[in-house]
């Protein structure tokens, strides 16, 4: 009898120390993951996604038997982030994996309690979602999608490299981003250092396009810095098509814009992020508070240059720029 409650207090001690995965596995209870995107559900937003999960994966995190994982997108409707967020908050899930800035500020909106890791964050600390990069304090964190006013400057000396003679840079943001104030400071900042000339556009979603680029127009950009937005990403075909009727070289902050006609992109890796973010989500499971965990500086960034797009614009990519890109599209 002693031995069989000696045997019984060991196997509880253990259970109590086990890693969160092994204990889910023996009680038949997996932790819950809320996953929220602001744009619909693509092919484009399919790859991030598969990048995050192939980082649980790795982790030792299998959908359906070490997680469970409720998907809520918000189809490109803003007004829809904050019923969702809290529609996760309600489902008491363990952690909301919140995959722009945007969808960050709406779930931190719904919830202080409840971790949020985000895999492209913008000015988290103006925006109030962390009390620092190094302490997050909070029940945010993640990785940073902005390497600050570096990677503007390099848009823009590569939009000028690419068109030698362009003197006026249109820049196409959306208002209703959290972050669009903080970067359209810092590109203000790098045209200076540049001698460009900025003529500063917004469109909220694909009703104001038209309007923007006859803008454009009108003043002679001679070229165009679209910042990246989950809006903007959802709609790049339209964007790269706009563009081309306008005869305007276009850079663009995402690979994926290239791929869907855009001429040119430079800016963080985010299927490198999506897939580094799955140790975050990883470390909170297993008991790390959110607010210990740094924010990630991004560290893996991507030119990519459609030639076909070049080609139609009667525009030679010189070389220099050609010998730096990570992925040429023909």
């Amino acid at each position: 009898m002693m031995e069989r409650r000696a045997f019984i207090g060991a196997a509880a001690a253990s259970l109590v120390s086990m890693p969160l995965a092994i204990e889910a596995q023996q009680s038949g209870k997996v932790p819950r993951l809320g996953y929220l995107a602001a744009p619909a559900r693509s092919t484009r937003t399919q790859t991030l996604l598969n990048s995050f999960l192939q980082g649980l994966r790795e982790l030792g995190w299998v959908e359906g038997k070490d997680v469970a994982i409720e998907y809520r997108w918000a189809d490109g409707r803003a007004d829809r982030l904050r019923e969702l967020a809290a529609e996760l908050v309600r489902l008491q899930v363990d952690v909301i994996f919140a995959t722009s800035t945007a969808v960050a500020v709406a779930a931190k909106n719904a919830t202080s309690t409840i971790p949020i890791v985000v895999p492209t964050m913008s000015n988290p600390e103006e925006l109030g979602l962390v009390a620092s990069i190094a302490r997050p304090g909070g029940n945010v964190t993640g990785l940073s999608y902005s390497a600050g006013l570096e990677i503007f400057g390099k848009q823009l000396e590569l939009l000028k490299e690419t068109v030698p003679k362009v003197r006026r840079v249109a820049i196409l943001s959306n208002p209703a981003n959290p972050s669009s104030a903080g970067v359209i400071r810092n590109v203000k900042v790098a045209a200076r250092s540049l001698g460009l000339q900025l003529q500063l556009l917004e469109a909220r979603g694909p009703n104001e396009f038209d309007g923007a680029f006859a803008a454009m127009s009108r003043e002679r950009a001679g070229a165009l810095l679209v910042v990246s937005d989950p809006t903007f990403d959802l709609h790049g075909t339209r964007l790269a098509q706009l563009a081309a009727n306008s005869r305007l070289p276009a850079m663009y902050g995402l690979g994926t814009h290239p791929e869907l006609g855009g001429l040119m992109s430079y800016g963080v890796d985010i299927r490198h992020n999506f897939r580094r973010a799955a140790a975050y989500v990883d470390k909170i499971f297993k008991g790390t508070e959110p607010g210990d965990l740094p924010v990630e500086q991004p560290s893996k960034f991507e030119l990519v240059i459609n030639l076909k797009t070049a080609k139609a614009l009667n525009l030679t990519i010189p070389q220099s720029v050609l010998l730096r890109a990570d992925q040429i599209i023909q």
